[in-house]
């Protein structure tokens, strides 16, 4: 009995102590477009990572702000936490900014079917910036990947060639330290391998059997961070030129305006962390115009042909897909389909009804000159005034029949009328008769 109590004591023992010996690994996530927020969040998860054995980044991006590249890029260099970079799953890339965090892990490994590179500098219209702005790009590649003992060559290639190179092909160029199928088959291999971190300070990895413990952005920034997504800023900028243009050919609309500016607004600075090209933008403001002419000029629907070619092919060639980004068909077919539909009945039916006559009322009726129908006016009758028949009375004199008249009031649906005839209009007393004595 005593010795069973003894062994179940070292038993949980041993347990306890394996439970607190085992590596823990803090697991980030870079999806979708660097920005500020991804980098905040990166930075904030690298630096309070200090208890854990290892942070795994997996990365999925194509690129962003230069300026946010650089600050992750600082986090993982100073981190005394092996910082280990996984292109996954299958078929994420780490294009552009992504290929330079890559450079920048002490371990850098990729999924199957996936690709890094194409890394060019470039600004709105596709156009790739000066000289001396990619010179300074690839000097920061290069020194990375020596950092590493990475071939500088094919990483400075990223920048000046815009070569985007598959798994394999970086494995091969020793650009990459390996490729794995899972998180866990990368921890496990790359346990016990010797890597620098901060200051040159060499550490061992313990990752195989870690725990891994997910760090996710917060809400609110996670919100910001998803509007910066190719296919939303497509959906945004087109929508808010619609909108916009609806508030100036249907004035009114206060808040269709509002909304199109707020919606236009953020696709632009969505525009500034992508790859977005000028032909694309032209085709969809292009898009627009179509549609407004259609409305405009009606015919054979050639307008309305040419704005969903335009608006269909402003949305392929809205980006460079040489930055792996572009908007997925999923998203151009509803949208154009939708604008077809909007176009074609709501804002052709708001621009209907701004043609049609004010509502019947005292504002409609008040100050139109009409004229007397049969019977004339003694006081009651009928008059026509803007093209109906009223039931109405005179403010004076009997009216006879065909006499022009003024109308004064308006009360239910009787008029008070005066007469524009010299003879029968009012004066407050009884007119003086022809030839009579003054």
């Amino acid at each position: 009995m005593l010795v069973g109590t003894v062994l179940l004591v070292v038993g949980l023992a041993s347990s306890a102590s394996a439970q607190t010996d085992r590596p823990s690994v803090t697991h980030l996530s870079l999806t979708g477009v660097v920005d500020p927020f991804v980098a905040d969040y990166l930075r904030e998860g690298i630096e309070g990572a200090d208890d854990a054995d290892a942070v795994l980044l997996t990365i999925d991006t194509p690129g962003g702000l230069d300026s946010s590249m650089r600050e992750i890029i600082k986090a993982i260099l100073a981190s005394e936490t092996p910082v280990v970079c996984y292109v996954a799953p299958e078929g994420a890339r780490a294009a552009s900014a992504g290929a330079f965090i890559l450079m920048a892990c002490p371990v850098a490994a990729m999924a199957p079917a996936t690709n890094v590179g194409a890394s060019t500098p470039v600004g709105i219209g596709g156009v790739t910036l000066s000289k001396k702005i990619e010179e300074d790009a690839a000097a920061t590649i290069r020194n990375l990947a020596q950092e590493r003992g990475r071939n500088d060559d094919l990483a400075a290639r990223f920048v000046t060639e815009s070569k985007s190179i598959t798994a394999q092909e970086a494995l091969g160029g020793d650009v990459i330290d390996l490729i794995a199928d899972s998180e866990q088959e990368l921890l496990t291999r790359i346990d016990g391998t010797s890597v620098r971190v901060a200051d040159g300070v060499p550490v061992t990895l313990r990752t195989s059997g870690a725990g891994i413990q997910d760090v996710d952005m917060t809400p609110g920034a996670s919100f910001l961070h998803g509007l910066f997504d190719p296919n939303l800023a497509f959906i945004f900028f087109w929508l808010g030129l619609a909108l916009i243009v609806l508030e100036l050919i249907v004035p009114g609309h206060i808040f269709s305006g509002t909304v199109g500016t707020i919606l236009l607004l953020t696709s632009i600075a969505s525009f500034g962390f992508l790859p977005v090209r000028l032909i694309g933008i032209a085709l969809l403001v292009a898009s627009v115009v179509f549609f407004v002419l259609e409305l405009k000029v009606p015919g054979l629907g050639i307008w309305s042909v040419a704005g969903i070619a335009s608006l269909v092919l402003g949305g392929l060639f809205l980006f460079d897909p040489a930055g792996g980004v572009r908007v997925s068909p999923f998203a151009i077919v509803p949208v154009a389909a939708f604008m077809t539909l909007f176009f074609g009945f709501v804002v052709a039916k708001a621009l209907a009804m701004r043609h049609l006559p004010p509502a019947q009322g005292t504002e409609a009726v008040v100050g139109k000159v009409g004229v007397v129908l049969t019977g004339g006016l003694d006081p009651d009758g009928v008059v026509r005034v803007a093209a109906e028949e009223w039931k109405a009375t005179s403010a004076g004199d009997s009216i006879p029949e065909g006499s022009k008249i003024r109308v004064t009031r308006l009360d239910g649906l009787v008029l008070t009328v005066e007469s524009l005839e010299p003879e029968h209009a009012p004066t407050g007393g009884a007119l003086p008769a022809r030839g009579g004595n003054t």
